[in-house]
């Protein structure tokens, strides 16, 4: 499988061991001062417009601040139906040629969005985006040990059964997943095996799919019953998102997990809030920006920004360093 050959052309001294059951896991080296720090961006791709140019610039500007270690994609990353193939000009227009600057020059990791579904897939999991830009990372569902924090990425377009029930005129490239109730079914298996067995400080879950919003597209009902228990059972602190065109902070009611959309990449959409459900929320904006994740062994912070680059919402988390016996 050539998935293993990702980190041999990597200029960005990332490694890659030995799986945890099926989900590939590559390290991402710490900083010699203990602190983890990156940037998490969504639902983007748009070859500079809809002020993408803009909220690439102030990701820029952020990152060479806080001397960011990678970006976290959420997925969404080329609009409007994906890639066509490996020599879609796209990949460059709205990757390459944007997120320009010298702090932007690290790892990205990034998942599928729905968007992304609707073009080639195979286009951008595979190598030739990576020999083209080294930046690039986009596989289905993996793990990446940050030593601070395991970040389990997971492929949720599949779990949405509306896009194989009712397409709405698309059409999704399914090549891969087979029947989705068994690709669902092993996913799940080897997330609970990965999450169980991890002793990371922090535990974060990313998928394109929100589990709690109140945004365009609300919860995704297949996330909340198949996916929350999991987070729940294995002690998840954040899970982050993109999907609906906005920036969100939820609090979840019954546990400690934090819900974190990060989908405000590009083109947003203004007004469109589903307001009847709005408890543990912390923070909605309805324009264009990013997140910022700051961590050490005993404390989190993150910082949601604007297309200007003004922070319209901080939060921050603490923990002990070692557990009570």
């Amino acid at each position: 499988m050539d998935l293993c050959l990702v980190l041999m052309i990597t200029s960005f001294g990332l490694g890659m061991v030995s799986t945890h059951a099926e989900l590939q896991r590559f390290e991402q080296p710490a900083k010699t001062d203990g602190k983890l720090s990156f940037l998490v961006l969504g639902d983007w791709g748009r070859k500079g417009a809809f002020n993408q140019s803009e909220v690439a610039h102030q990701m820029g500007r952020i990152g060479e601040k806080l001397d960011v270690d990678f970006v976290v994609s959420t997925g969404d990353n080329f609009y409007d139906d994906g890639l066509t193939g490996e020599q879609d000009k796209a990949f460059e227009e709205s990757f390459t040629q944007i997120y320009t600057a010298k702090s932007l020059q690290k790892q990205w990791y990034s998942v599928l969005g729905n968007h992304d579904y609707r073009g080639n897939v195979e286009a951008q999991l595979g190598l030739h985006l990576r020999k083209i830009d080294s930046r690039w990372l986009c596989l289905r569902s993996f793990i990446v040990n940050a030593e601070l924090a395991e970040i389990f990425f997971v492929d949720t377009t599949p779990f949405v059964k509306s896009y194989f029930t009712d397409a709405k005129g698309h059409t999704y490239d399914w090549r891969g997943i087979g029947n989705p109730r068994a690709y669902i079914a092993n996913l799940i298996k080897d997330l609970k095996l990965a999450l169980r067995e991890s002793s990371a400080k922090w535990k974060i879950v990313v998928g394109h799919h929100s589990i709690r919003s109140i945004g365009h597209h609300g919860d995704t009902k297949e996330l909340v019953s198949k996916l929350l228990p999991i987070l729940k059972a294995n002690n998840v602190d954040f899970y982050m998102n993109g999907h609906d065109h906005c920036l969100e902070h939820i609090s979840d009611t019954e546990s400690p997990i934090q819900f974190l959309t990060s989908g405000a990449g590009s083109k947003a959409w203004r007004g469109d809030i589903r307001e009847q459900k709005t408890e543990g929320l912390k923070f909605f904006y309805d324009g264009q920006g990013f997140m910022s994740v700051q961590l050490t062994r005993s404390a989190a912070e993150m910082a949601f920004y604007d297309v200007s680059g003004n922070v319209l919402h901080r939060w921050n988390s603490t923990k002990l360093l070692y557990s009570s016996i």
